[in-house]
């Protein structure tokens, strides 16, 4: 007879408790999942803001040549990417440091400068890690809700960045909601960053914000301030799957500190070069851009029309009032084939995310939300 498990004595391991009760992050449903539950093969991925055109052809060329060795060690220093990315965009390759992901730059900005108990700003809808990484430090996380009409609180943050934190974290454009600052609003809170806290400003999706944005990179080298600017190869240039992120820092020794943070070897061989490829075919990725805003206006005026209340968005992926509690607006689109992203975060249920993706993808989503909501 098969002995059952014992069961382990309540205590006996000291866990920590910072990291003990983390929130789950709210992570897109994978394919495999979504096919098993709804029965369809072919499923629309509107969850995870994935570039619906793939990546470049250069990155594939790239990544079948004899210059990838997975055999060899990646270069722990990054120097070749690096360089690349000093060069485009005008930044001593001494500020940068390049991540598995702009997460692992998250967690690693976190573990520099956190200490139990140090306070975080943030705002809510947050993206998760903003508020789950200072968690896992210790840290206290103020989170400052979106207004009434889905944007920035600028009065607000204002304060709570005046009154010290040791980070904000903003992400501009907003990651879940949409949004983004310009030039006088980010300017604004940039002038409230007191001594001793380091502005952490998430740019994941710079390349699809409006041609008028305000660029971090350039805005903060004039401010005088510590900062660090968040960007990915991720959404624009659809290098999600290979993991690959960087920081912009304000100096050599803010950049020193935060790669002392983060394991050695952290980003694969793999990743360096398919972003190095990536960033020598800015035409495909700008083009690739350009479709997405086309479809992200023509979705937006289609749900607009079926009474649902968006956000304004200068990303790739709508956020929106769905009406009701949307996990189950979302199970139904998952019926239909269809992942999207329910938010799960207390206030906020009724709002779905959605990807914007490829034309057939989005006229299905259309097609299913008009069914659906109008019942």
């Amino acid at each position: 007879m098969e002995q059952s498990a014992k069961t382990r004595p309540e205590g006996e391991l000291p866990f920590n408790p910072h990291v003990a009760s983390l929130p789950a992050y709210n992570a897109g449903m994978n394919i495999a999942a979504a096919r098993a539950v709804s029965g369809h093969h072919d499923i629309a991925r509107l969850a995870s803001n994935e570039n619906p055109d793939g990546c470049s052809p250069k990155v594939m060329a790239a990544l079948s040549s004899a210059g990838f060795e997975p055999w060899r060690y990646a270069d722990p220093a990054c120097t070749a990417l690096r360089t690349a990315l000093g060069e485009r965009l005008k930044v001593e390759p001494s500020h940068i440091v390049v991540g598995n992901g702009s997460e692992e730059m998250i967690a690693a900005i976190s573990r520099a400068m956190l200490v139990p108990e140090a306070s975080v700003v943030t705002v809510v809808p947050s993206f998760g890690l903003h508020e789950i990484e200072p968690l896992a430090a210790g840290a206290k996380v103020i989170k400052i809700a979106m207004t009434a009409s889905l944007g920035f609180d600028l009065d607000a943050l204002e304060q709570a960045i005046a009154a010290g934190p040791r980070i904000v974290f903003l992400s501009s454009p907003w990651n879940p909601v949409g949004p983004g600052l310009d030039r006088r609003e980010l300017e604004r809170l940039v002038n409230a960053v007191r001594p001793g806290t380091l502005f952490v400003l998430d740019e994941a999706y710079f390349e699809f914000a409006d041609p008028d944005a305000p660029n971090g990179i350039e805005l903060l080298r004039e401010s005088g301030i510590a900062y660090v600017v968040l960007r990915t190869f991720s959404k624009a240039y659809g290098l999600a799957g290979l993991r690959v992120g960087y920081s912009v820092c304000s100096d050599s020794e803010v950049a020193r500190v935060v790669s002392a943070a983060k394991t050695p070897f952290n980003v694969n061989a793999a990743a360096q070069i398919a972003a190095i490829a990536a960033l020598e075919d800015d035409a495909w990725m700008k083009a690739s851009v350009a479709r997405i805003r086309t479809e992200r206006a023509r979705v937006a005026a289609a749900l607009g029309k079926l009474g649902l209340r968006l956000a304004p968005s200068q990303t790739n992926f709508l956020f929106f009032d769905c009406g009701g509690e949307s996990s189950a607006l979302a199970a139904s689109l998952l019926q239909a084939g269809i992942i999207v992203k329910a938010w799960r975060e207390k206030g906020y249920e009724r709002f779905l995310r959605v990807t914007i993706g490829s034309p057939a993808e989005n006229d299905r989503l259309i097609q299913a939300l008009g069914q659906l909501v109008s019942r």
